[in-house]
């Protein structure tokens, strides 16, 4: 009998980790689910996480060498580089066309937005900054008892511990200087990037180490190139052994977080969602036009011989992981393999053009920061106008180079797009409590993406399979 493919039994695992969750939170057993269940899936992305950086590593390096030569690598380098740049605009240019369009923000009784927009103008004459729409507000008497209200909400926001977190990695981040993700960038002790997971700078070493080999004779770097190879095939195997266990680790992952998000209330996540339906749905909508018309309509472009419904069975299995784990570093072994496997793309390609991917390319938490801050206008009845709209495309497509591919940590990069358009950084309160059912699907797109880039580079290189 043959056995299920792994991509269905990564969804089974998905769907019994939220019909476990579910039951476990009206037994009153949620805190079994927490103790003994949640765990593996902790497990699960650290196995992915240990896996992942010597596999960069290894494959960047015998990608390069493959290359043999410094012109190949550096016409790929700006192919990849120019292809995320445009599909990372592409994203950010849909979010604000949705958004505009839809007007989540403005879906919310007027009385809940006026007193929003008088909390975000005291904030604003708090920092003496200066509202730019020119509306008062504040000073309108025919909103005189709206102002305690909105002094609470503003209250509220300031006193959110998880905001103030934030808000200071992001000072940290503007602090720095506009150049400092090149000074990051460069690791001045490879041992301590590789326990930090400094997945940048991994990189970074990666390709010098690969460019100077490939610059000496090859009978003096044999025995470091039998090295990287036989590492890059030890680590592939051990993509294969933790994915035979996937379906189980996506069950308690599954079960673990929704749990966590949920608490003893089975009604509170639904109240959530409630709240900021629009928001979420505007969010939602524009992902899956991402993953399921853009990627697709792309890859068809360039490869004609890939079909729609081919293109998903194959790289679903990285898509299903990426949903779970929220993080496209976690799941690179996983997009690795079924690029090189199913996709047929040379290793050479895909060892190098899909660890930059993971790090610089993230579509969808650009397209994200796009939604949001809109959305945080609108619902605070501020108009940004097309010179802001323009700022947030830059900072939004700037910021996703310096997003970590690790769980929220867009939330960091949203606050430098909002303080860009002189709205209140502490806003992303506002958001949070459905930021991490959104942050897994966005981070499907920003796997797809890579995927995506990949398949294009491949095709112009002329690597394509063609049957």
């Amino acid at each position: 009998m043959k056995s299920l493919a792994l991509h269905w039994k990564i969804i089974i695992g998905l769907v019994l980790g939220v019909g476990w969750a579910l039951a476990s939170i009206s037994l009153g057993i949620g805190s079994f689910t927490t103790d003994f269940i949640a765990p593996f899936g902790q497990i699960f992305i650290k196995l992915l996480k240990l896996i992942a950086i010597p596999l960069v590593l290894f494959s960047i390096i015998m990608g390069i060498v493959s290359l043999n030569d410094t012109t190949t690598l550096g016409r790929m380098g700006l192919k990849t580089l120019g292809l995320y740049l445009i599909t990372t605009t592409l994203a950010v240019g849909l979010g604000l066309l949705l958004v505009n369009g839809l007007k989540p923000g403005e879906r919310v009784a007027m009385d809940q937005r006026v007193a929003n927009r008088i909390s975000y103008e005291l904030w604003a004459g708090q920092q003496g900054g200066e509202i730019k729409d020119g509306k008062d507000y504040l000073n309108d008497p025919q909103y005189a008892h709206l102002k305690m209200e909105a002094q609470q909400r503003l209250d509220k926001v300031r006193s959110d511990d998880f905001t103030r977190s934030k808000m200071s990695a992001a000072q940290d981040n503007r602090d720095a200087g506009p150049l400092q993700f090149l000074v990051d960038m460069v690791p001045s002790n490879i041992f301590k990037s590789f326990g930090d997971s400094l997945m940048l700078q991994v990189i970074f070493f990666a390709l010098f180490l690969g460019m100077t080999m490939i610059s000496l004779p090859a009978d003096k770097v044999k025995g470091m190139v039998q090295f990287c190879s036989a590492g890059n095939e030890i680590f592939l195997k051990m993509v294969d052994l933790v994915m035979k266990a996937a379906p189980f680790f996506v069950f308690a992952l599954m079960a673990g977080k929704l749990v966590e998000m949920a608490g003893d209330d089975p009604s509170a996540l639904l109240e959530v969602l409630q709240a900021l339906g629009w928001y979420s749905i505007t969010v939602v909508l524009g992902l899956a036009l991402l993953v399921f018309v853009i990627y697709p309509l792309i890859v068809r472009l360039i490869h004609p011989q890939m079909g729609y419904a081919r293109f998903f069975k194959n790289i679903s299995p990285a898509q299903f992981l990426a949903f779970s784990t929220s993080s496209s570093a976690a799941t690179l072994p996983v997009t690795m393999e079924v690029v090189n496997d199913h996709l047929k793309i040379p290793k050479k390609i895909s060892s190098f053009v899909l660890p930059i991917g993971a790090t610089v390319n993230m579509d969808g938490t650009s397209f994200y920061q796009a939604v949001a801050v809109v959305f945080l206008a609108q619902f605070h009845l501020i108009d940004l106008s097309l010179a802001q709209q323009a700022t947030i495309v830059l900072m939004a497509t700037l910021a996703s180079i310096g997003s970590a591919a690790v769980p929220s940590a867009g939330l960091i990069m949203l606050i430098i797009v909002l303080d860009s358009v002189g709205l209140n950084p502490a806003w992303i309160a506002l958001i949070f409590p459905v930021d991490r059912p959104l942050d897994m699907c966005r981070t499907v797109v920003n796997v797809t993406g890579d995927i995506t880039v990949t398949t294009a580079v491949a095709a112009s290189e002329g690597a394509l399979e063609k049957a």
